[in-house]
């Protein structure tokens, strides 16, 4: 006998010892839609890519077209303000250079950020159960399983990240619960079914030192805390109901996949600080899918457009269905503003709507004036 438990005294042998958490193999009934899962029940989800008819064709003849549009200009106000907006929150920056530079020039860029957003739905199964309390069986009796595609559901604002999971409906079935074998507790594991546990105080030897030990009296023993004593706990799986309603649950998940592109031009700004401000966007396209942007300006956000919509398409609608596509090009203001204080030249970025300011180098930036 293992030391741990000698003279904790026996266990009941009514009691047995747990069973399996999942169903043993063969446990669960055949549902015609979703076989698979029947034959792979190892508790990971089943992924099912949606039938031809919801996979979109693109028309390879189309195309979009934007609107041409004028560079922001930034003003020596406007420039200066932003400079002292940036200043204030640098303790060891003194706003004196923001206040006395003067401007040499302004050069605005222009810059562009393309967007393309492709709102999926994807769906996948697995069998769940829960404690069969006498709630009503959606079971086969009432009709065959409906396909994973073919369960209705509400779908959400278009765009955004969503997940919700439904019963399958006439799925569902009642069988006695494989873990207590329908018993409804099963052996504490604790005390291997014996009520008590050796002392954690005295480490069962009923002495401290000289002295007996206060918390067992003595005996090297506690009742155990985990099942009170009795030597068996309620059954996890079935909550003591001693059967389980077992169904598919089908899970659906909406998910709004983004890309993002700005050509990265100018060495001197970091493009990933354009991540944190927005721009003025002035073109839109949305439907089911969209179609390269051609004749725009910037050759690179057209080819860019083209790339990223076949890939979208490719990637996507193999896995999951493509309900709604949006694309979008935003004016992103970008300004380099050149100064000179105290005789020597310097230079920062205004960027954004926001007017937020990338400056590497500023004059006197470890006095406070």
């Amino acid at each position: 006998m293992d030391d741990k438990y000698e003279d904790l005294g026996d266990f009941n042998p009514a009691i047995e010892e747990e069973g399996p958490t999942a169903p043993p193999p063969g446990w669960l009934e055949n549902v015609t839609g979703y076989e698979e899962m029947h034959e792979d029940q190892d508790g990971t989800d089943k992924l099912y890519p949606p039938p031809p008819a919801y996979v979109p064709v693109p028309d390879n003849g189309r195309s979009s077209s934007v609107p041409n549009v004028r560079v922001p200009v930034v003003s020596e106000d406007v420039a200066r303000e932003a400079l002292l907006q940036f200043v204030g929150k640098k303790w060891t920056y003194s706003s004196k250079p923001a206040h006395n530079m003067i401007f040499k020039d302004l050069k605005p860029f222009t810059v562009y950020r393309y967007r393309l957003e492709t709102f999926t739905e994807s769906r996948s199964s697995s069998w769940e159960s829960e404690p069969f309390t006498g709630q009503f069986v959606d079971g086969p009796q009432y009709g065959m399983s409906p396909p994973p595609w073919d369960v209705p559901v509400e779908v959400p604002p278009l765009f955004t990240d969503v997940s919700m999971n439904v019963h399958v409906p006439h799925s569902s079935f009642v069988k006695v619960c494989h873990q207590c074998e329908g018993r409804g507790n099963v052996q504490c594991r604790h005390c291997s079914g014996r009520g008590k546990a050796r002392c954690s105080s005295c480490y069962g030897k009923g002495r401290k030192g000289k002295k007996r030990c206060i918390t067992c009296s003595g005996t090297g023993k506690k009742r155990c805390w985990r099942c009170s004593g009795k030597g068996y706990k309620t059954c996890p799986s079935c909550q003591g109901h001693q059967n389980l309603m077992h169904f598919i649950q089908l899970s659906i998940k909406w998910k709004n996949e983004a890309f993002e592109f700005i050509p990265d031009r100018y060495p001197e700004f970091p493009v990933k600080k354009f991540k944190k401000v927005s721009g003025d966007q002035f073109f839109v396209d949305e439907s089911i899918l969209v179609y390269p942007i051609v004749g725009f300006p910037d050759q690179d956000i057209c080819d860019m457009s083209r790339k990223m919509s076949e890939e979208h398409l490719v990637k996507f609608s193999s896995v999951s269905r493509i309900l709604q596509q949006r694309q979008s090009i935003e004016l992103v203001p970008l300004t380099h503003a050149f100064y000179t204080y105290n005789g020597k030249d310097f230079n920062y970025f205004i960027y954004g709507i926001e007017n937020k300011v990338y400056s590497p180098k500023y004059p006197s930036s470890c006095s406070i004036l």
